[in-house]
């Protein structure tokens, strides 16, 4: 292997990725390597993933609705973690008996 033709490559293909992460999807490799798993990367990782043959760029629409599917992932996880927080409220404990005491006054 010509290891100044491979690097060349990886250059070569990372200059021409115009965006600051590319959407890469992997191919099925001879060592296990599942296909169809969209994963966001940096240029140069993009490149080499590109050059090893263990995955391609995404189209554009590919691109698109995983970017669009990280965005309601995100959404949806900062919901989650809102929905977890208890709000909490300290009074005195002189407060809290006279709060009880009126209670029981509506009451009977």
């Amino acid at each position: 292997m010509d290891l100044r033709a491979y690097y060349q490559k990886i250059r070569d293909i990372e200059s021409k990725i115009a965006d600051e992460y590319a959407i890469v999807v992997s191919l099925e490799t001879s060592d296990g390597g599942r296909p169809g798993t969209f994963t966001e990367v940096s240029p140069g990782v993009a490149a080499k993933m590109l050059v090893d043959g263990i995955a391609r760029l995404a189209q554009s629409d590919e691109a698109d609705a995983f970017r669009s599917r990280q965005a309601d992932a995100a959404r949806s996880a900062e919901q989650e973690a809102k929905a977890g927080r208890v709000q909490l409220s300290i009074i005195p404990t002189n407060e809290l008996n006279q709060l009880k005491s009126a209670l029981r006054n509506l009451q009977g």
